[in-house]
Order: C-alpha cells, then structure tokens, then sequence
C-alpha cells in the first residue's frame, strides 16, 4: 500500500510516536502575526523559556495595519498595542520582524511564498486559519492556535493527531473567463462547508496542473473553507520555476538537488483516500456567493436560491439565516444585485496575477459612481512590480488608487471596514456575518468579477462590459 502526499511529508516529519498518543510533529517554518500572538509570548515569559528556533520563525505586521499610509500614526488603540506587543516580542525573542515601512513587508501568506521560505515537503505553520495557503507547494501547512503557538515557539514541534486523506481531481480544463477563485467557490459549494472536516485535500487532475502557482495558492488558500485542515497540489516544474531565485532559495548545483528532492513528494498511485470528489472544469463559471459561508455560491448568470430548495434541514436553516441576514429575495437574478464597495485583495486575491486581471478589466474604463473601491497589493514586492507595470496608473485612472499592502477589508480590523447594511463584492476567503464590519454583507468574487462590478455598479462578470 501506497502513501499520499500528506503521509509522507507527515511521517518524514515525526519527532515521537507513541501508541494512544498524538504524533509529535516536527515544524520546519512558523510564522508569526500581531493578532493572535501577544498570550503565547507572555507563556514563554511566564515559564522563562526561550524561542527554540528563532531562525525558523518570521513575523511580519498584516492584519490591522492601515494601507492609506504605512508610515502614519496608528489611530486604533487597539492596534497600536497589538504592534507594539509584536515589535517587543520579536526584539526580546531574537525573531526577524517585517514592520510597517519594509520592502518585504507584507500578509504572511503572500511573503512565505515569495521569499522562498515555502519549500515542498515542509511542514508550516501560523496562528491564521488561512496557511493552508502554503500548500500550493507541496507542503503541509495548517493555521494552529495560541496554546500550540506557545508550543512551536518553545519546542519547534507540535503534537498532532493524523489527518485524514481526500482526493479532488479536477478533469479537463478551465473555460475562458473562469478563474482558480470559481473554481475553488465550485468546489467548496460541492464539498459543503464542513464536508472536509478533519481531512488533508490534495487537489489533482489536468485543470489543476494547468494552474500558476499563484491560482494554486488561491485554491489551497480557501480548503479551510470546506473544514479541511489543509490542502495540497504536488510540486511540479511550475512549483520549481516559480521557486526557482527566490531569496532563500539555492542556486546552481544546490538548487538542483533541492529540486529533485522536491520532485518525490507525490502521492503513490495505490495510496488510499478517505474520499474522493471528481469536478468537470467545464462546468466551473464565474461564481458568486449569495449568503453567510463560502459553501453558499452560484454561477453569476443564476439567481438567489430559495432556502426551501435545500433538501439537508441543517443546509436549510443556514440558508434561511444566511437571506435574512444578506437581504437577498430568492428568486432575484445575481446580475440584477447592486452593490455599494468593491475589495480586491487578502491572501487569496491580493497578488500580481490578480492585479494584472483587475487591470485589464479596468483599461479604459471608469468605477461606477457611488462605488467604493479598494485595491490593496498582498505585500509591498507585489505593489512595487504593479508599479513597475503601470497597473497603478490604470487603477487611478479608474478611480481606485493603488493602497499599501495588508489584510485590509478582508477582515476589517482596521480603518478599512465598511459600514453597516452596505453590501461588497469582496476577493477575500469569508463572508461570515460582519467579517467585514458588522452588518456588511459580503459577496465572494473573483478579481475579474470584482473589476467588472466595480464598473457597473451589480455584480458584473467581464463579458458583461464588451462592447
């Protein structure tokens, strides 16, 4: 009997085992942000420990910081402090910190990846419940919590109990116009919000292998949203390309060898699978979400489901909830719901790929009066190559400068939140009730679906815009 992916990069990776007992899992990458950090700190304080391996942690401010100007006085107290807690804890703890001002600054999830620290076959970790990002590498990464922060940062290990397998493959290839962000919304819409629970997915098939990394990560980046632990996609020569001169990468000889290291990680072909799901990509269109989970999502040429239409009593009383709190009729074409703002960034959607999609939607074109818009860059490398390529310029003159890099809107901790009652098209991950502030309803939407919406006013898919 074979062994997945997960298995193998799980069992290279076992410092104890003991019959009874959770696997004692050895961490090669923990990252660290302001947010959910300051309590694991002050456990190492409190029992006088020291950081293990502080050179194979990295921290970086993204979740409440402002994206209008990096160098401002922070207004929110809350967030002052938070800040202030991270720069004292990497300073007192020896931990590379990326502060607000630093060129390689940026959402921990988009730097891993472009620094070179996300290498196949590693085991990452962070306190964010998005790290599952990671895995577009071929790597098992998960979002842990504050006790196991402590832990990692202590011991450089964490006590784990196994996962379970699933399979996705995804046959054939993805039409024109559909993107990694539809096909994640199918593919969650098809798994259920929790159908994943527990279990490692490893994506597969032609549509996934036709992938960039970057819509790799897009994909990986939202399993959490099925209730998976992580998600996968085998390194290949498009993961050793992109891999290929990044800063803590090796080159010449060295990069060789790494890269045939990288190359073993696969699943065997008689390893077994716990489940396994089968997606047309054919079938994938733009998308949109229509309630409160990212389960709950529609090809943007449908119309809002009525909650009666779903036969599971508990699917059915999340719809419920979810119209009410969405002010949504059923029955209403998604085509015909306006919108008041517009997000386009977060670690699923705020890279350069993303960008160059929001441009050329944008070329030419001017936002919608009475639309709000933000573009916010997934880290400052992304904002500098956006500039390099002109894309601020066509932004601007869309109506929607280019921001400074963060978690902005996607999460709402800082000044980027909106207001009560107001209803976003929205790149990021969530659209739980008030994710983006309380009361805010949330569309999921790819970056070409948000361009175009933004242009409209209602949710807009680009062919919407020709001629």
């Amino acid at each position: 009997m074979g062994y997945t992916l997960a298995e193998k990069i799980w069992n290279s990776h076992i410092v104890r085992a003991a019959e009874g007992e959770p696997d004692l899992i050895y961490i090669d990458m923990h990252l660290l942000h302001e947010v959910n950090t300051p309590v694991a700190f002050e456990g190492l304080r409190a029992s006088r420990r020291t950081v293990r391996r502080p050179e194979l942690t990295l921290g970086t401010e993204d979740h409440n910081t402002p994206t209008d100007d990096v160098l401002r006085e922070i207004t929110s107290p809350g967030a002052a402090e938070q800040l202030g807690h991270m720069r004292r804890n990497c300073r007192d703890f020896g931990i590379e910190l990326y502060s607000l001002g630093d060129r390689e600054r940026g959402i921990a999830h988009v730097i891993g990846p472009e620094l070179g620290l996300t290498q196949p076959g590693m085991t990452l970790v962070c306190c964010d419940s998005h790290t599952t990002t990671h895995g577009a590498f071929g790597v098992l990464a998960f979002g842990i919590g504050t006790s196991q922060v402590e832990h990692v940062l202590a011991t450089q290990t964490l006590p784990m109990k196994r996962m379970k397998n699933m399979r996705v493959i995804v046959e054939g290839r993805l039409p024109a116009g559909s993107t990694a962000k539809d096909l994640i919304l199918a593919i969650i819409e098809r798994i259920g919000a929790n159908g994943a629970q527990g279990h490692v997915i490893e994506y597969q098939g032609e549509a996934i292998d036709a992938l960039s990394m970057e819509a790799r990560m897009t994909v990986c980046n939202m399993s959490v949203e099925a209730g998976a632990r992580a998600g996968l996609v085998a390194p290949d020569e498009t993961t050793i390309e992109y891999l290929r001169g990044r800063p803590h990468v090796p080159d010449g000889a060295a990069f060789d060898a790494e890269a045939a290291y990288w190359r073993t990680f696969h699943s065997d072909s008689d390893a077994l699978w716990d489940k396994e799901i089968h997606l047309d990509a054919a079938t994938v269109t733009p998308r949109v979400s229509w309630g409160t989970n990212p389960a709950q999502s529609v090809p943007i040429d449908a119309t809002v489901p009525s909650a009666e239409s779903f036969g599971d009593p508990v699917v059915r009383a999340a719809a419920e909830r979810a119209l009410k709190y969405i002010d949504l009729v059923p029955g209403t074409a998604i085509r015909d719901i306006a919108i008041d703002a517009v997000f386009i960034g977060s670690c699923t959607n705020g890279r350069i790929e993303d960008l160059r999609e929001v441009a050329a939607v944008w070329r030419g074109r001017r936002i919608a009066s009475g639309v709000r818009v933000l573009v916010v860059p997934g880290s400052e490398a992304v904002r500098r190559q956006a500039i390099n390529e002109g894309l601020d310029e066509i932004f601007a003159a869309a109506g929607a400068p280019l921001r400074y890099s963060g978690c902005s809107m996607c999460i709402g901790l800082n000044e980027d939140r909106s207001s009560p009652g107001r209803r976003i098209a929205s790149t990021n991950n969530r659209n739980f009730e008030g994710r983006q502030g309380p009361g805010v309803r949330t569309h999921l939407v790819s970056p070409s679906v948000a361009a175009a919406t933004a242009i409209t006013g209602r949710l807009s898919a680009p062919a919407d815009l020709e001629g």
